[in-house]
């Protein structure tokens, strides 16, 4: 899609440039020797003189400026936490790398590499937040 529109962004502005800064000047004499109605061309070429047609004034430059740099913040904040998440997964694979096989590990290695598998072996009195009375 974005090649498209520079395609096409591209022939407009070869057309453009391709065009004179002014345009050509209207013979004015010839139409009133063609034309046979007396004033009319007068008219008109007074009415052509006093167009005047502005210049568009540019008022979403800044704000498109404004979300360039808002989205390019925001890429070199994603890209610093992917290389966070990088470093971290790399830490990671490295540990799979150097550690024992599985199938050699005792449940003291595969507790010590991976704490979350150790089992809690404290004794608890509350079951679900609710406190259990005890020797009764």
């Amino acid at each position: 899609m974005f090649n498209a529109l520079k395609t096409r962004s591209d022939a407009i502005a070869a057309k453009l440039n391709s065009l004179p800064e002014s345009p050509a000047a209207i013979d004015w004499d010839k139409y009133r020797k063609a034309v046979a109605l007396p004033g009319m061309v007068d008219e008109f070429e007074k009415k052509f003189s006093s167009v005047s047609i502005p210049e568009p004034v540019d008022t979403q430059t800044s704000s498109i400026n404004a979300l360039e740099a808002e989205a390019n913040q925001a890429a070199a904040a994603y890209v610093e936490q992917s290389k966070a998440r990088i470093a971290s997964y790399e830490k990671d694979l490295d540990k799979f790398k150097n550690m024992i096989p599985f199938d050699q590990m005792t449940i003291e290695d595969l507790n010590a590499t991976f704490p979350e598998t150790k089992l809690d072996k404290q004794p608890t009195t509350a079951i679900d937040g609710v406190h259990q009375p005890s020797g009764r």
